[in-house]
């Protein structure tokens, strides 16, 4: 097949003192993919990382949001392979190198995703309970057979959401018109993928751990816990696989899962 073209765009967000190291981790990828930033909070601070990155930055004239967020930074690429970086997470050197080569194997990639670890107070965690829970539910799609099964994903989607969202790259030369949500504020990435699940075309998942997601009081995963904004959407979310006694039960199990995001 032809060969597609991938790029980052890295959704800033205020001053964050880690959007630094998310543009070196970026910058020091083994296979160079360009990349820019997209903010609905344009500063000072960020247009001087750009300019010391040698970067574009898009401002955005909306409101901020998650889901208006990373749809602007959608807009923004010009490349078939576009993954969202998030500002406060790292991508490992050969991220970029692995999504090119994997694309070159997938026939009708959807989306590309990857294992990953978790940065606590700036150590890399690989070994957690939610870690390995996630790494056993995506070891269904490891096969390349079944990359291409609706059914396989859609099951492993109708468990909970195991797709870390910072490790997709989603592929828009196939699916210019794709939005996440913009009405949903914690699962529009499972949304996102159950949508896409439902289309033809391959999940391909990489299991080598590629990014590492940055755990911290000030990351929209711990405030949203924190906030119980969650849960809601998780319900919305498993009544879309299973009728309501089901989900119920489901989500006594998966909240659980919360702990992990939590710092103490």
């Amino acid at each position: 097949m032809t060969d597609l073209s991938h790029s980052f765009a890295v959704c800033a967000y205020k001053e964050s003192p880690h959007l630094r190291a998310c543009l070196e981790s970026l910058k020091n990828q083994t296979a160079k993919s360009p990349f820019f930033i997209a903010t609905s909070t344009p500063n000072e601070y960020i247009e001087g990382l750009a300019k010391e990155f040698d970067v574009p930055v898009y401002a955005s004239k909306r409101e901020s949001g998650i889901g208006r967020d990373w749809n602007f930074a959608l807009s923004c690429a010009s490349s078939d392979l576009v993954t969202i970086a998030h500002q406060d997470d790292l991508y490992e050197p050969d991220y970029a190198k692995s999504i090119i080569e994997y694309s070159k194997a997938a026939k009708e990639p959807i989306i590309f995703f990857t294992d990953y670890g978790e940065l606590r107070a700036d150590q890399k965690v690989y070994d957690s309970n939610l870690l390995n829970v996630k790494r056993k539910i995506n070891a269904l799609l490891k096969p390349k057979a079944f990359w291409h099964s609706k059914f396989m994903r859609n099951r492993t989607l109708s468990i909970g959401c195991a797709i870390c969202c910072p490790s997709v790259c989603i592929n828009r030369e196939r699916f210019p018109d794709f939005r996440f949500s913009e009405t949903m504020t914690c699962d529009l990435d499972w949304d996102a993928w159950s949508r896409l699940a439902r289309q033809k075309g391959s999940f391909v998942y990489i299991p080598q751990p590629l990014m590492l997601h940055r755990i911290h009081e000030e990351s929209e995963t711990t405030k949203q816990l924190s906030d119980g904004k969650r849960f809601a959407e998780d319900f919305e979310m498993f009544c879309r696989y299973w009728p309501k006694p089901i989900a119920k039960l489901l989500m006594k199990r998966y909240s659980g899962s919360a702990d992990s995001n939590q710092l103490d």
